[in-house]
């Protein structure tokens, strides 16, 4: 199935979890990609693993919360790929705290590097999709954006500010033909989810010492199966990306494996 032969992609997040997940799924599907990520090593991770399609595969270092290193980071993956016809927006961070103690510093920092992120992302790259061919965004939201995830309160803000921005942008592009969706993550093994990812902006959620585990009893996957590999989002997000989700925008499409009925 080659759905993204001559189609051309920018991934952020692109050094780990899901978002490298992704950069290889795109590139078996006869994609060219520009994987964006804060961690060179992340990158040159996704490089050793793309194999012989890495001669598709350039990438750039980003920091999403920053505007001028955006501007540069868009500018260069459309001026290597030539255009622009889909984004993904993976990279994002998760903190995890008692409310009650959690820094404004810390607050600030995951809207700053999740929201407005993802915003900055958009707003750059916005000009060369509107040139592209069935143009396409692609953001990441989360589970937590509707359902309760204890310890998580500025991440699921963020995520859902996400996923309302992600609904605003549906409406404000559908007559120009630029596509924008999310995906709700859950219950999925990722850099976020395990701290074993190289990004810097894949941060695991370190949770209280003292946390109530009890109230994570509502986030087990209904499938029994475990928590899914990140190939199981990747998945999805290619799909929407596609010509496959031509009619779907301004929505947002879970992936737990039944953890919220």
């Amino acid at each position: 199935m080659n759905r993204y032969e001559g189609r051309r992609v920018l991934v952020t997040g692109g050094g780990s979890g899901i978002g490298q997940a992704t950069v290889l799924r795109v590139l078996a599907e006869g994609g060219r990609v520009v994987a964006a990520d804060i961690s060179e090593a992340g990158l040159a991770d996704t490089v050793d693993k793309a194999g012989e399609a890495a001669s598709r595969l350039g990438t750039v270092t980003v920091d999403v919360a920053d505007e001028a290193s955006v501007r540069a980071a868009v500018a260069g993956a459309v001026s290597t790929l030539g255009g622009l016809d889909a984004l993904v927006n993976a990279a994002g961070i998760l903190r995890s705290s008692h409310t009650h103690e959690t820094s404004l510093e810390s607050f600030n920092r995951v809207l700053q590097v999740n929201l407005v992120g993802t915003f900055l992302v958009i707003r750059e790259a916005i000009p060369a999709l509107l040139e592209g061919t069935e143009p396409a965004v692609v953001n990441f939201s989360s589970t937590s954006a509707t359902f309760a995830h204890p310890y998580m309160a500025g991440y699921a803000a963020s995520k859902g500010g996400i996923q309302s921005m992600t609904h605003a942008l549906a409406a404000e592009y559908s007559k120009r033909g630029l596509r924008f969706t999310a995906v709700q993550p859950g219950s999925v093994s990722s850099g976020m989810t395990d701290a074993s990812g190289a990004s810097g902006q894949s941060a695991g959620p370190g949770l209280p010492e003292d946390a109530d585990m009890s109230l994570f009893a509502k986030l087990s996957p209904a499938l029994g199966q475990g928590f899914a590999a990140p190939e199981t989002v990747a998945s999805v997000v290619a799909m929407l990306a596609s010509e496959d989700g031509r009619f779907i925008t301004g929505t947002e499409i879970r992936v737990d494996g039944g953890t919220h009925y």
